[in-house]
């Protein structure tokens, strides 16, 4: 009994010991609590700062982006302005060298020895005296020549100086010999070749007495009866000896026709002779063959080109005289 009561007192000092390890314990749970939430914070931080990263990133990736597509258009605007300003470097190239031109024109017609308006008025009457003597030469044009020519007088009787009066005397006779020529040669020329054309006929068949007003009654009346032909050996007779020989005729006639469009004397008096030569092959010895003959023989005979010796001597002579002065 006494040793069960002495060996009581220790106990109080074990609960004593157990109380700093609870609080040691509590502590502890404490600081892990603590400790777990700082970590879910920091957890937590980390997860937000990766995502603004993240978004950080992309915003960047999208700036980068659109800074590649301003420089794309920057370029392309850079590009188009280089090819701008090339259009624009060569039309201020153009303008410089239509400014030196005019300049230069400035230049000349304010030399004295030009005299501005009567130099413009010298070329024009220059340039209308070439025009009428080409459109005479070339063309055959009389009418545009005296109107280039009539033209080229007014201009110079605008022309005020002493110095140009022999060149207007020397108009005056060149305008004078073209209104003598009266109408074109050429043109009499194909009018009665187309005249004498139009006269001929078809020959389909040799003509007969009866068809002849000029024969008497009674060799008209007999020619019903007896068919008489012409004893000559170079008048066709079959009819397609005769066609054939009058499209050749016609074909000469063509080809004389196109010598006279041409003025090419040598070659339409030479159409003419060929088709000559036909006329007695398609219809025999008769005064109509000998009046068409004649015809043929006259139309030889017209002249293709304009006989005018002074034509384009005022040109000439407005030529040496601005280059004497």
């Amino acid at each position: 009994m006494t040793d069960a009561v002495a060996a009581a007192p220790p106990a109080p000092r074990r609960r004593g010991r157990a109380v700093p390890w609870l609080f040691a314990l509590a502590l502890l749970a404490v600081l892990g609590w603590r400790g777990w939430h700082a970590w879910q914070a920091r957890q937590a931080r980390s997860a937000a700062e990766a995502h603004d990263a993240a978004e950080q990133w992309r915003a960047l990736d999208a700036r980068i982006d659109a800074l590649r597509r301003d420089q794309r258009a920057q370029a392309q605007r850079i590009a188009r302005a280089d090819a701008n300003n090339r259009v624009l470097r060569d039309e201020v190239l153009g303008l410089g060298q239509r400014a030196a031109l005019l300049q230069d024109s400035v230049d000349k017609l304010a030399d004295p020895a030009r005299r501005g308006v009567q130099a413009l008025r010298l070329d024009e009457v220059e340039m209308l005296l070439a025009i009428g003597s080409q459109r005479l030469q070339l063309a055959g044009d009389l009418d545009g020549a005296r109107r280039a020519y009539a033209l080229a007088a007014g201009v110079l009787d605008g022309i005020d100086d002493p110095a140009w009066l022999d060149l207007r005397q020397a108009l005056v006779q060149e305008r004078a010999a073209l209104d003598a020529l009266g109408a074109d040669p050429k043109a009499i020329a194909l009018a009665r070749l187309e005249a004498f054309t139009a006269t001929l006929a078809p020959p389909s068949a040799l003509p007969r007495d009866s068809q002849d007003p000029a024969l008497p009654w009674w060799r008209r009346a007999f020619a019903r009866i007896v068919e008489v032909r012409p004893s000559q050996r170079d008048v066709a007779v079959a009819p397609a000896d005769r066609a054939a020989g009058y499209a050749a005729l016609q074909l000469e006639l063509t080809l004389a026709r196109g010598a006279g469009e041409r003025r090419d004397d040598a070659a339409w008096r030479s159409a003419l002779a060929r088709a000559d030569g036909w006329l007695p092959r398609l219809w025999p010895l008769s005064p109509g063959l000998r009046r068409q003959r004649a015809q043929l023989a006259a139309l030889r005979a017209l002249p293709l080109q304009l006989a005018l010796p002074t034509l384009g001597s005022t040109l000439q002579q407005l030529q040496a005289m601005r280059a004497a002065r």
